[in-house]
């Protein structure tokens, strides 16, 4: 029997949108491993395909990564070597080397590595994939690899959607079933978030139209989830799970979101989506995929491509600037394209 390992280490985000590259290895081997870090254990979960997760906290990938222990390595290692992988694959942004993974994964006696690279793996990698630099989103990058590596996509745009794992729990007595949009206002950094009160006044806006709004985000955002609903909107802050958040999305006529891994949820399940976009990273690369989708936001703005995590930019324009009729016309475009 088969078996091959895939490494994605990041958040929620990036590992939905790693489903259609690992669906395509898991079409050519008997069972697949997923190695991701804590932030991105609820989205491994739930991707169709998998048939373990491992998760480690990575200390060269975290964003708050912890000093690197050799103990904890080598505990690692050790529990690598006991899934015993054919071969690997390392799934990383072009922002991150795969490299220390791939040397962890040679520690764990695996006999076959392969990752995209830009710098001289040297006996780390057996297959150094290097796509083009620009013009492929995330997910076409990281099956560009996995078709390198011997594993066709499907070749369907269709298929190479994100998915998630089906019947979803059911989130309908939180969201009620009449009509309604959602708002989801947190980000996994502050540079992709619009604020409370731009947000907050879209939903007075949106509900003064007559729509219903259900606002949602994680349990830690339950502070900032009341500011953005008030008494206008449903709040759903911290009451649902990940796979729960995947129905109330799914539910949804469309929905508001910055680049953040709920906007990848939200495609995975089929919802539209109007992403308010913060350029500090290639809206080509990271917007939501396979989906009716319209990016607001300044896409040129002082911030473009900076990576920042804060905004270095006074007032954060390229979000704060947006003019909320622009979300409202965005919608009935999307509304108008699907009823098409």
């Amino acid at each position: 029997m088969s078996t091959v390992l895939v490494a994605r280490l990041d958040s929620d985000g990036d590992v939905l949108l790693s489903g259609p590259a690992l669906r395509a290895v898991r079409r050519g081997c008997d069972r697949l491993l997923l190695l991701c870090g804590p932030r991105g254990k609820a989205a491994a979960r739930l991707l169709p395909g998998v048939d373990e997760v491992i998760v480690w906290r990575c200390p060269w990938v975290d964003p708050e990564p912890q000093p690197v222990d050799p103990a904890d390595v080598g505990e690692t290692v050790a529990r690598l070597q006991e899934t015993r992988p054919e071969a690997a694959l390392v799934l990383t942004s072009a922002s991150q080397s795969p490299l220390p993974t791939a040397l962890l994964l040679r520690l764990a006696g695996v006999p076959w590595v392969g990752a995209i690279s830009h710098d001289y793996p040297g006996s780390l990698l057996d297959l150094r994939h290097r796509p083009p630099e620009r013009g492929l989103h995330e997910v076409q990058r990281m099956l560009s690899l996995v078709e390198a590596a011997g594993y066709p996509s499907a070749g369907d745009p269709f298929d190479n959607r994100l998915a998630v794992r089906r019947p979803l729990p059911s989130a309908s007595h939180l969201t009620g079933s009449s009509p309604y949009v959602v708002v989801h206002p947190g980000a996994s950094v502050p540079s992709r978030a619009t604020s409370s009160a731009w947000l907050r006044e879209l939903v007075c806006r949106l509900t003064g139209l007559g729509r219903r709004v259900v606002v949602t985000g994680g349990p830690h955002e339950m502070q900032l989830t009341q500011e953005v609903s008030g008494d206008q909107a449903t709040d759903l802050g911290g009451r649902t799970s990940l796979a729960e958040l995947a129905d109330v999305l799914r539910r949804a006529t469309a929905v508001v979101v910055g680049n953040t891994g709920p906007a990848h949820l939200a495609a995975a399940v089929g919802a539209p989506v109007v992403s308010l976009f913060s350029p500090v990273v290639p809206v080509e690369r990271w917007k939501p995929w396979g989906v009716p989708c319209v990016v607001l936001g300044d896409q040129w703005a002082a911030c473009r491509g900076t990576r920042a995590r804060a905004c270095p930019v006074p007032g954060h324009p390229c979000l704060e600037d947006l003019a909320h009729d622009d979300v409202i016309a965005a919608l009935a475009a999307l509304e108008l394209e699907l009823s098409a």
